[in-house]
């Protein structure tokens, strides 16, 4: 797993990519459930899913970036 990457799109749109890599032993069921897990737990899609020559499957995912406005509060004198 590589470092997460951050990418801005779009004005005021920010995405996070992950990049994976799965030996070619894992099956296609075995992938389902990982990408399913990513998605459940930490909030990522599929990008992109590339299967090499060798097997090996090299995936993309992505999140949106969130940022909060900081709220500013003045208290009463």
């Amino acid at each position: 797993m590589a470092a997460a990457a951050r990418r801005a799109l779009k004005p005021g749109l920010e995405w996070e990519f992950d990049q994976h890599v799965l030996p070619r032993e894992a099956s296609r069921s075995a992938v389902t459930r990982y990408l399913v897990d990513l998605a459940e737990t930490g909030g990522w899609e599929l990008a992109r899913l590339a299967i090499g020559n060798d097997g090996v499957r090299r995936i993309v995912v992505k999140r949106k970036i969130i940022r909060q406005q900081r709220q500013l509060y003045f208290l009463p004198v």
